[in-house]
């Protein structure tokens, strides 16, 4: 039995969690703030996933939804240093991305039907926050867009956790005698 990763949403402003947002507008914060200073603010465009909970999203219980960016393997190979580009080391990163052993991605299948032509790798490293009422006016403006079914969206929402989750000691265990 194959179980679709994906499916198609058309005309919709209804978001949920997993729904990939293409070209997404984002505020870059500025990098210093003053008191009672007027600031110039970068907006980009990114291509996103939302990762907010479904239940906050439908029943209005946040303002602010959570997106993170999403990148194809090829873009992200691209963004490797260029000593980590070669097969060899490439294929190790997905072995990794695969397993969960890069905490900050997290992988997605492709998907030719709806025009997902390259694995998608979700980077956890960046949240960005964008109005809920703003990204359901850019969700129904898009008519066509695709959302992650589950199990893969409870899988993305458990590797974000994981992610988040993440408390670093300030020294290694160290057990002698063994």
């Amino acid at each position: 039995m194959e179980f679709n990763w994906y499916k198609s949403i058309s005309n919709s402003n209804i978001i949920e969690q997993g729904d990939l947002i293409p070209n997404c507008p984002i505020i870059v914060p500025p990098i210093t703030i003053e008191e009672n200073g007027e600031y110039d603010v970068e907006v980009i465009q990114i291509n996103s996933i939302i990762l907010s909970q479904s239940c906050d999203l439908l029943n209005n219980k946040i303002e602010i939804v959570l997106v993170c960016p999403i990148l194809t393997l090829t873009d992200f190979k691209t963004n490797l240093p260029e000593s980590e580009q070669g097969s060899k080391a490439f294929r190790k990163h997905v072995e990794n991305l695969k397993k969960g052993h890069l905490p900050g991605y997290h992988i997605l299948n492709k998907d030719d039907n709806l025009e997902i032509k390259d694995y998608l790798v979700v980077d956890f490293r960046n949240v960005y926050g964008i109005n809920i009422n703003n990204l359901k006016s850019i969700a129904l403006n898009l008519g066509d867009r695709v959302r992650l079914n589950p199990p893969y969206r409870e899988h993305l929402s458990q590797a974000f956790a994981r992610y988040f989750m993440r408390v670093g000691l300030p020294q290694d265990l160290i057990i002698e005698g063994i």
